[in-house]
């Protein structure tokens, strides 16, 4: 027994011992990765060569890489611009402290930025392509991914379309290119273009992508970067990055947004006791209907309203496979009460090298889903209110107790209802899911490392729903005893690229060359249902479902691109698109687009390498032609389509109804509008990369745009019919700098400045050969068919189509204007007044960091735009307390104009829309670790701080036609960011 046992204790310490042994053949390494400045870089990344370990740096700049075998390893420290550093150590059992401090790189040059299908090397770029990343966002309540690049890049114009919780923005680049057609970017996410199609039950596609997930936007400007993509890049590219997994240790963020909305200004009305002596002077037969409050109705639709914005991201890898996992939930009311957002999303990503690194993989999956409650269209009704009516009647059992303008017991059909009634008697829901996935896989030939293979496969699925449902108490559907609308609609994009790409260096002559060659296919399909409105309730139907509608198209692309440097200064890039769309008939469908475009690095040249003070010269110039097939309302513009009539179109017979089929206009000699454009650009660095920026002159040619136009009547199946009619121009100027204008230990202070001037001019808009033909166009209040902007050959496409006001004593005289052709008349004196387009805008921001301090802001401005101001044309007239049975409440300019009648076509209400803006301002501290490994980080942000202009309307900014806008709020948000 004691030998047993004697034996079992040997062995035991033997095990014992080797255990030991095997423990300390491994040890840690941590320590800081820091700036020039020593300033903590975050998300840097730490790795051991040769093997699949490493980390990434938190908000410290701290790493730790543990269970490294003791020896001689080599560990390498990278961040996105700053030059690697590599470091040899020797490990030992324990903690090995190893710290870097890291320089930035020439001017950025060895930067990677993405480019249609691939990345370069920023210094290799002949085109003009603009990256922004994580580091240089917009901060604060940002809810759609556009506003986290407002206002920081030169030529491209962010403007949102509403206050409303996850309203969408509208996006341009250098001015768009078309009229009729979509004018709005390519949006590629992932490899996957997105397309503009809407998705019912939310307000705006792109917010049901989380801006917390996204690394990186690069915007293709030119056509040399942009050709690439061929048809829907006439209107630049924005390409989206989202972030990657990485290896380490595991790594978890939390993010939270805490955030209070208010309104800034109201629409200006007359108050009560204005109101009332302004109908006792003007319309005294309507004196008794006057009532005995003094109410301020849009008070009562607007509120302070909260958003909650939580975001949690895991990041870390399983058996040396990075991934990356985020969850985020965004709670937004919306100042207009019972408007509000709630939006779940959720992405994961791996990414992972296989057979010796030889081949690459990505997978990301993003999903999401929003429920929006929609307030009702009440800003209208809150402005034109009589102000001396009480909220509520003395009936409480009618048309729930709210106060309505009444005809014969009936709510009088003409009248405007009561703002609190539409917003508390209407509940329209919408729900929306989106999934995109993207599987990206590069192969590098072993037997050629050269060469290599890439293939991309990406799916973007959406589908949305909603139902408004108004009882049959509600004043606004009494006549219809109520009523139940819903709808539901489906999107999906299938796509796939797949290229070969060689690479090869010739070292003798100095040389990289380059070349692809691939092909893309796109299929987009879109199925909509709609019920009609159903009376009474949901329950039973009175009308039938409307048959629901289809769309599909696709395009199909071969593309090449070609690259060749020589001696590092001299760049040739040349690339070739031909795309074939099912939009287009056989005849017209292919759509050839080629670039070519050179740049000449001169800093590298022995005359410049010597000159210090400059460190970075590089000139461009190229030349493209980009394409334009996305029409808003065919798929099949060139096929006679035959649409199913509603139920007021049907047949009848005998007993029975039948709908019957009617007919599309259609045109099938429809083809691609094209657009031509030369870019010549500079790109210069100074005193060692303090300064840097860029300049860039563009001119650019669209012709055979496609226009939904007029034409004569009987020659086809509508009024209006797209075709290809008339030419476009678009010519321009970009200036941005950006400026180190301090850099210590302690304090650094970082200004970026940008500034365009674009301008548009039709050359050419015939439809029958007649040079001075004009297409009305600007839709407007007061009338059916008003409209208040003309398209005219040698003018502005967002030229005011107006009367020119005379004044006395800078008062406009009621209906009195300038006889322009000196014929005694004026009723064919219109001109071409001024535009929507500013002139000028520009983007200042700037960022402050004092130790653990942070100070920052970022502001627009714009000038040189007008607005017609719809608001007070259709509504600033006396006239308008003297409809039957009900009064409405005038703007107070009225006060100013005294009009008795509308002037709606008096430049007087074509205003200067100039504005200053700041957008956001944000100040944060880091607190560093809390015990142990925690960080935390505290910022205070305000966003839509002030706005200085001269505009008398509600907002400056916006579509050049001011009616009835939902505000925008100022925001004031208080954010924490939690790190372990």
């Amino acid at each position: 027994m004691r030998k047993n046992y004697s034996k079992k204790y040997v062995l035991l310490c033997a095990f014992l011992m080797m255990s030991v042994m095997a423990f300390a053949q491994t040890g840690s390494i941590k320590g800081k990765v820091l700036d020039e400045t020593n300033q903590p870089l975050p998300g840097a990344s730490v790795s051991i060569d040769g093997t699949t370990m490493g980390s990434t740096t938190d908000l410290n700049g701290n790493y730790t890489i543990s269970g490294v075998k003791t020896g001689n390893v080599t560990v390498t420290a990278k961040f996105v611009g700053y030059t690697p550093i590599k470091k040899a150590v020797s490990v030992s059992s324990g903690v090995n402290e190893l710290n870097f401090g890291l320089k930035p790189d020439n001017q950025n040059l060895n930067e990677v930025v993405v480019v249609g299908y691939g990345t370069q090397r920023k210094k290799d770029l002949t085109g003009s392509v603009v990256s922004v990343t994580a580091k240089d966002f917009n901060q604060g309540p940002i809810t759609t991914p556009e506003q986290l690049i407002t206002g920081k890049v030169a030529g491209v114009q962010i403007t949102s379309n509403s206050g409303a919780p996850g309203s969408g923005s509208t996006i341009r680049i250098r001015g768009g290119a078309s009229l009729s057609a979509s004018n709005d970017p390519l949006i590629v996410i992932d490899g996957i273009p997105l397309s503009n199609t809407a998705i019912s039950g939310v307000a705006n596609p792109l917010s049901l992508i989380n801006p917390n997930d996204i690394e990186s936007f690069n915007i293709l400007k030119d056509a040399s970067a942009t050709a690439i993509y061929g048809s829907r890049a006439s209107n630049g590219v924005i390409i989206i990055t989202t972030k990657k997994g990485k290896s380490g240790k595991l790594s978890v963020n939390f993010n939270s947004l805490s955030s209070l909305s208010e309104i800034t200004k109201e629409v200006s009305v007359l108050n009560a006791d204005q109101f009332r002596t302004a109908v006792q002077t003007y319309s005294p037969d309507h004196v008794a209907l006057l009532g005995k409050a003094n109410t301020d109705w849009q008070s009562l639709i607007y509120r302070k309203a909260y958003t909650y914005d939580n975001n949690i991201s895991v990041t870390g890898g399983i058996k040396g496979i990075p991934y990356r996992l985020s969850v985020g939930f965004l709670n937004q009311d919306g100042i207009v009460k019972t408007d509000n957002l709630k939006r779940t999303t959720a992405t994961f990503n791996i990414n992972h090298d296989f057979l010796d690194g030889d081949l690459k993989v990505d997978l990301t999956l993003k999903g999401a889903h929003t429920e929006s409650h929609f307030a009702a269209d009440v800003i209208g009704s809150a402005v034109s209110f009589d102000p001396t009516q009480s909220v509520y009647s003395n009936d409480k059992t009618k048309f729930g107790g709210y106060f309505e303008w009444l005809d014969s017991g009936n709510p009088n059909t003409l009248a405007p209802r009561n703002p609190v009634g539409l917003l508390n008697e209407q509940n329209a829901v919408g729900k929306s899911t989106r999934g995109i996935g993207t599987l990206s896989l590069t192969y590098i030939f072993p037997f050629l490392k050269e060469l290599q293979a890439n293939a991309t496969f990406g799916g973007d699925l959406s589908n949305g729903e909603g139902s408004n449902l108004i009882p049959a108490t509600a004043a606004s559907k009494f006549a219809q005893k109520g009523s139940y609308t819903s709808y539901y609609n489906q999107n999906y994009t299938y796509n796939t690229d797949y290229y070969l790409k060689y690479s090869k260096d010739f070292k003798d002559i100095k040389s990289h060359f380059d070349i692809q060659a691939g092909y893309s296919y796109q299929y987009y399909n879109t199925y909509v249902k709609n019920f009609q409105e159903k009376t009474g309730d949901k329950v039973t139907p009175v009308n039938s479902l409307v048959d629901p509608t289809f769309g599909q198209y696709y395009i199909e692309s071969p593309f090449a691109r070609a690259n060749f440097s020589f001696d590092d200064k001299y760049l040739l890039t040349a690339s070739i698109r031909d795309d074939r769309s099912s939009r287009f008939s056989e005849k017209y469908r292919n759509g050839y687009f080629p670039s070519v475009a050179f740049a000449w690095r001169a800093k590298e040249e022995s005359f410049l390498k010597s000159v210090d003070v400059l460190s970075d010269l590089k000139i461009r110039a190229s030349y493209g032609i980009t394409g334009q097939q996305d029409l808003p309302t065919s798929y099949f513009p060139y096929l006679a389509v035959y649409d199913p009539s509603n139920v007021s179109a049907q047949y009848q017979f005998g007993s029975s109804f039948v709908n019957t089929l009617r007919a599309d206009s259609y045109n099938v000699n429809l083809k691609w509008e094209s657009t031509a454009t030369t870019n010549l650009g500079l790109d210069y660095g100074f005193f060692n990369g303090r300064l840097t920026g860029s300049i860039d002159v563009y001119n650019k040619k669209t012709k055979d745009l496609l226009l939904n136009a007029p034409i004569a009547a009987g020659t086809n199946l509508s009024n209006y019919l797209y075709v290809n009619v008339g030419n476009l121009t678009t010519k321009g100027l970009e200036f941005n700098a950006n400026i180190a204008a301090i850099a210590s230990k302690d304090l650094n202070w970082n200004i970026g400045y940008n500034v365009s001037l674009n301008k548009r001019t039709i050359t050419n808009i015939s439809l029958t050969g007649d040079p001075n033909q004009k297409i009305a166009t600007g839709a407007i209040p007061g009338g059916v068919g008003n409209t208040i902007q003309q398209w005219q050959a040698g003018q502005n496409p967002g030229a005011f189509f107006v009367y020119q006001q005379v004044y006395n004593n800078g008062i406009p005289l009621e209906g009195v204007y300038v006889d322009r052709n000196n014929n005694g008349t004026t009723t064919d004196d219109k001109y071409l007044y001024k535009q929507t387009d500013p002139k000028v805008f520009m983007g200042l921001n700037s960022n402050v960091n004092y130790k653990r301090w942070n100070l920052g802001f970022s502001a627009r401005a714009s000038l040189g735009n007008y607005t017609y101001n719809a608001q007070a044309a259709a509504n600033a007239a006396y006239v308008g307390l003297k409809f039957s049975k009900y009064l409405v409440n005038l703007p107070s300019s009225v006060l100013k104009t005294n009009f008795t009648q509308y002037q709606l076509y008096s430049d007087y209400y074509v205003e200067n829309s100039s504005f200053l803006r700041m957008d956001n301002a944000t100040l944060g501290y880091t607190f560093g670790k809390t015990g142990g490994p925690y960080t935390l980080r505290a910022s205070f942000n305000v966003q839509n701080v002030f706005v200085i202009t001269n505009y008398t309307g509600l907002d400056p900014e916006g579509s050049g036609i001011d009616n009835n806008f939902y505000p925008r709020p100022r925001i004031y948000s208080l954010g924490l960011n939690l790190g372990f």
